[in-house]
């Protein structure tokens, strides 16, 4: 009967029974669903424009026709007088025009929405104005009151909430996933080859090296001015550049590697053992010498201000726990059954490592990961709350708090959102406690 209910047994079922168990952890993934869902639809749940209306005998879906087209105009012809008019979607005051039938979003503002009648901190409890379609100041209906108060400028809370969701998820997503692909990749090398089990020519190991620090001096010493001016021009063009000297690196230690084929004679054709193990474990003590926050102010100070190059600077700083949970683990599998029955077929290091040894291995490193998400959106929020992060016309929970730090009087700006990044990175650690408790094999009974 032992043997039968062994044969059953699911580790996938008993983590998801175990993680079940704890009933925070269960509220905090439920939680968690909520955010991607209210980041999804943010466009929807907050934004200035109607999700319907009818003008002028004209049916009209501003907030959804905007998603991929902002700039959309619309030809309106008045069926009484014959009038044409336009209306370009993204800078049309839609509360002005008399709409025969509309219906708003349940956050009636963009993030960027300047209401310049509610500037000044409105309160959430204050008095709110509002200039209604026959040009009158009057007290702002219940429709159209910012519920969690204005900024010195007239911009939403809620709605800058609601799209800041969006960001800090993103970021947390994206950072850890280049930390995840660099950590577990290093990882795995210095797990499974050790200092002593990857062999190779003598001349081929110094050209090998020397093509590294080659391209590393050429690739972004040499190239720091031409890096830097592509960053200022945009994004796109500094990510441009940052792969081209990716490219470089890549062909000088191939090149490099090709011509020690030419210069096997003597002692530089003896094989000799490759410290992979030495090299990412110096790596990881020399990066995690360097205090992390410290480090990515420096870099921001460099390059241009973008929420693209705020994930990529998070995610090639947020490595290191990764690649030590991932050479632990490999380490451990390494000297099993089924890793040396996978070397005595023939297979390929690559295939051994990612293809057999890797599956086994990566469950305390999925948790790492969801610690490092609340990470990553820590930084990202204390460099915005900084003012080094992201541009200025960006709104993240970071910068509506940084907001709340210049006028104190201003107390839903500095409550909102920082109860926001307390939940949210509340939320990734529940989680991730839990899961480590429920993957730990230890604990089955």
């Amino acid at each position: 009967m032992n043997n039968i209910q062994e044969e059953n047994f699911s580790f996938k079922k008993y983590a998801w029974t175990q993680f079940k168990k704890n009933k925070i952890a269960l509220v905090s993934l439920y939680l968690l669903v909520l955010l991607v869902v209210i980041a999804l639809l943010s466009p929807i749940l907050a934004n200035d424009q109607p999700l319907y209306a009818q003008y002028k005998g004209n049916t009209i879906y501003p907030a959804f026709s905007t998603i991929l087209n902002p700039a959309r105009t619309d030809s309106v012809i008045d069926p009484e007088t014959g009038k044409l008019e336009i209306l370009q979607y993204d800078i049309t005051d839609w509360r002005r025009l008399k709409l025969n039938k509309v219906i708003w979003a349940p956050i009636p503002y963009s993030p960027n929405t300047l209401d310049r009648y509610n500037r000044d901190f409105a309160s959430p409890g204050g008095k709110q104005r509002y200039k209604n379609p026959e040009g009158e100041i009057v007290n702002v209906p219940s429709r159209f009151r910012h519920r969690l108060g204005t900024d010195g400028i007239g911009r939403d809370l809620a709605s800058g909430l609601i799209h800041g969701t969006k960001i800090s998820l993103a970021v947390g997503i994206i950072a850890m996933g280049i930390a995840s692909i660099i950590g577990i990749v290093l990882g795995a090398f210095a797990g499974y080859f050790g200092d002593t089990k990857l062999k190779m020519p003598r001349i081929k190991y110094y050209l090998t090296l020397f093509g590294v620090f080659l391209g590393l001096f050429y690739g972004f010493g040499y190239r720091k001015y031409i890096l830097t001016d592509a960053f200022a021009k945009s994004s796109l063009s500094g990510f441009t550049q940052i792969m081209i000297s990716f490219f470089i690196i890549i062909a000088i230690v191939f090149v490099l590697r090709k011509l020690s084929r030419f210069l096997h004679f003597g002692k530089l054709q003896e094989e000799i053992a490759v410290p992979v193990d030495t090299f990412v474990s110096r790596g990881i003590e020399l990066l995690n010498s360097i205090p992390r926050l410290l480090l990515i102010i420096t870099i921001t100070a460099i390059v241009a201000r973008s929420i693209w190059i705020i994930m990529v600077i998070i995610g090639i700083t947020g490595w290191t726990r990764i690649a030590r949970f991932t050479r632990a683990e490999l380490l451990r599998i390494r000297s099993l059954e089924f890793v040396q029955a996978a070397e005595s077929l023939g297979y390929s290091n690559s295939r051994t490592i990612f293809k057999h040894a890797m599956p086994n291995a990566l469950a305390p490193v999925f948790v790492s990961i969801a610690f490092g998400i609340a990470t990553a959106i820590l930084i990202e929020s204390s460099l915005s709350f900084l003012g080094i992060g992201v541009p200025d016309d960006v709104v993240t929970w970071g910068s509506l708090l940084n907001l709340g730090r210049q006028n104190l009087e201003a107390w839903w700006l500095i409550i909102f959102p920082g109860f926001a990044i307390f939940l949210t990175i509340t939320i990734y650690n529940m989680i991730a406690e839990a899961s480590r408790d429920a993957l730990d094999p230890r604990l089955k009974s």
